[in-house]
């Protein structure tokens, strides 16, 4: 009963809007949330389509749990499209309210095509849909965008997600933004929006959201909601995810510098602890969210006094440590101007952390920067480039805008090493050589680099595995989270939240079945979750992105070994143990070795009409190693 039963399709070059109805048999095969857009992203898009072509779908799409009271879950939606960063499946959720009300509108999915001719935002209003003009919207920040659009309706609740100047001028990591800080944030998904001439998606829903058992859904998420004031989300509701910041450096697992070393000298400058108590200024929640994660800090003198943004670990790290920065005014004023351009604070302080070790090695020089001394350390620089990046100011700029992976193409001079990205998605901040459960989960994840995919630093950081080996059962683990994560994230549910779903998946099933009165066990959501993985996998394949040589890791993880004393001194993947990681997932995935899908492993999860995809692969890979 909560799912909503309706697609809404809106082409943008016709003006075109039809609503069609939700095919059942995938929403119970797919969930919803990534799982349910990877699969309809298959049935909307052509092999070969440019990311930026306006025959790229853009997927919304909310989850069964959507627009109900469940919490961390009734607030979200998730973005499904091909990446314009890495040329294969790109997914993203956010949480806020904008969600609720899209599946509030009566959509359980929002596919948009085409391009418009000129700047426009699409305003979903229950079942009225219009294309509005957003000309004088252009190069305004997302919340700008949303401050001019809720007063031009006249509606201060209407929900907004939209781009900045970044997602306009296709900036490949560009990101889109809902309720001022909560970001559809990796892949590049603001930069598809832009090439459809799409500046923002309000929407207005006032439909009611049933569920099958409405009194027991009720005692189920009083049950959800205290467990989340309880220990299990502490971490979220105190320091917040900043609290890493010291753990992973005492670990020297902390990557410094563009992954030169290992450990932050600055760290506790830059960690959770001093940051709350010197600029945090409230913690906020979303809709129906018992937790209330949002960190928002405030600076209060200096030169960027009056900056405000929401600072989460991903980006602190990126802009803090990963640059050499210690400074955490200017981390936040960083953060803050990935905001208003709409950039992904992760990649964009990768990206600016690799410019710094080109500069640092010679491959890019003061007449490049165009007089910016742009060193590991510098603030006044670090800020710069953010804001060069998110305008494609100069040439530079404008290089460091395609992502690590084509900007070090494009630089040259063996800049390929110091280019820290997977698949063309930049890392994140776990130093993947002292952590080698997540160097393999990170790998073969099927969006590019991602601590999200799957999780699995966790084995390694709470020591349940010996995190400097790379051996045979790791694939196993990263598998059985990987599926795992694909349930959450088709359910959506905040990641935040998932420890208090004591019984795990058995909760879950109890979820999804008090929602949507669908009979729902444990056993078959994580062979939807494995389902969702392999489809994303096909995917990739069909776009020449899922094979083996994708399932790799950047120069300076299997050639620099770890150079800080310690306990991870020396330590680094190398291929003979990524190798053994490799072919340890590929075999508990039934995939070939190669890292493609069997044609009895689509049999087994009914995907069987994808087969078409693998059997010339498999046939010639099975030639390549005769």
């Amino acid at each position: 009963m909560s799912y909503a039963g309706k697609t809404l399709h809106i082409d943008l070059t016709s003006g075109k809007v039809e609503t069609k109805p939700l095919n059942m048999e995938l929403a119970k095969e797919f969930i919803g949330g990534i799982g349910l857009g990877m699969r309809l992203l298959f049935d909307h898009s052509k092999p070969g389509t440019d990311p930026f072509s306006p025959k790229n779908p853009m997927i919304f799409v909310t989850g069964p749990l959507s627009g109900t009271m469940a919490p961390s879950a009734g607030n979200s939606y998730a973005v499904v499209s091909k990446s314009p960063a890495t040329g294969g499946i790109a997914e993203s959720k956010a949480h806020g309210f904008f969600g609720a009300d899209l599946k509030r509108a009566g959509y359980d999915a929002v596919i948009i095509t085409g391009k418009s001719e000129k700047l426009i935002y699409v305003f979903i209003d229950d079942d009225s849909v219009q294309l509005m003009d957003a000309e004088r919207l252009k190069g305004k920040s997302s919340h700008e965008t949303e401050e001019a659009i809720k007063e031009e309706l006249g509606d201060y609740y209407v929900r907004v997600m939209s781009i900045g100047e970044a997602g306009e001028k296709l900036v490949r990591v560009a990101c889109a933004l809902n309720d001022e800080f909560r970001a559809i944030g990796r892949t590049g998904m603001g930069a598809v929006m832009g090439s459809k001439n799409l500046k923002a998606v309000a929407v207005r829903g006032t439909k009611d959201v049933n569920v099958a058992n409405l009194e027991e859904f009720k005692e189920f998420i009083k049950m959800i909601h205290e467990r989340m004031k309880g220990p299990k989300t502490r971490k979220y509701r105190t320091l917040g995810t900043p609290e890493n910041v010291l753990v992973l450096n005492a670990l020297a697992a902390l990557p410094t510098r563009n992954f030169t070393q290992a450990t932050f000298e600055g760290a506790e400058k830059v960690s959770g602890e001093y940051l709350n108590e010197r600029y945090i200024k409230k913690i906020i929640g979303c809709a129906t969210c018992g937790m209330r994660c949002d960190h928002i800090a405030f600076v209060p003198e200096g030169p960027y006094k009056g900056t405000t943004a929401r600072v989460e670990f991903e980006c602190l790290w990126a802009l803090g440590p990963n640059c050499g920065v210690d400074h955490l005014d200017a981390v936040i004023e960083a953060i803050s101007q990935c905001n208003y351009y709409g950039l992904d604070g992760i990649s964009t302080g990768v990206i600016v952390g690799f410019a710094m070790d080109c500069y640092e090695h010679g491959l890019l020089t003061k007449k490049d920067t165009e007089g910016l001394d742009l060193r590991f350390g510098n603030p006044e620089a670090l800020v710069e480039m953010v804001k060069r990046i998110g305008s494609r100011k100069g040439w530079l700029g404008d290089v460091l805008a395609e992502g690590t992976m084509r900007a070090a193409e494009k630089i040259g001079k063996g800049a390929v090493k110091y280019a820290n990205h997977i698949k063309g998605l930049e890392l994140p901040g776990y130093d993947l050589r002292g952590l080698k459960t997540a160097a393999l989960g990170f790998a073969v994840s099927f969006r590019g680099a991602c601590h999200l995919r799957s999780g699995a630093y966790s084995p390694d950081v709470k020591g349940s595995v010996d995190r400097f080996k790379l051996e045979k059962g790791r694939g196993k683990i990263v598998m059985d989270l990987e599926d795992q994560y694909n349930v959450i994230d088709s359910l959506i549910l905040c990641k935040f939240s998932r420890g208090v779903y004591y019984d795990g998946l058995k909760d879950m099933a109890k979820y999804y079945t008090l929602a949507t009165g669908i009979k729902m066990t444990a056993e078959k959501l994580i062979l939807a979750g494995e389902r969702i993985n392999n489809i994303a996998r096909l995917f990739n394949i069909r776009e020449g992105k899922g094979t083996r040589e994708y399932d790799t890791l950047p120069p300076k993880i299997m050639t620099v070994p770890i150079p800080d004393e310690g306990i991870a001194k020396g330590s680094c993947v190398n291929q003979k143990e990524f190798d053994v990681g490799l072919d340890d997932y590929y075999e508990v995935r039934g995939w070939t070795k190669d890292g493609i899908p069997t044609v009895e492993k689509l049999n087994e999860l009914g995907l069987n009409d994808f087969a078409y995809i693998v059997k010339g692969k498999i046939e010639k890979s099975k030639k390549g190693a005769k």
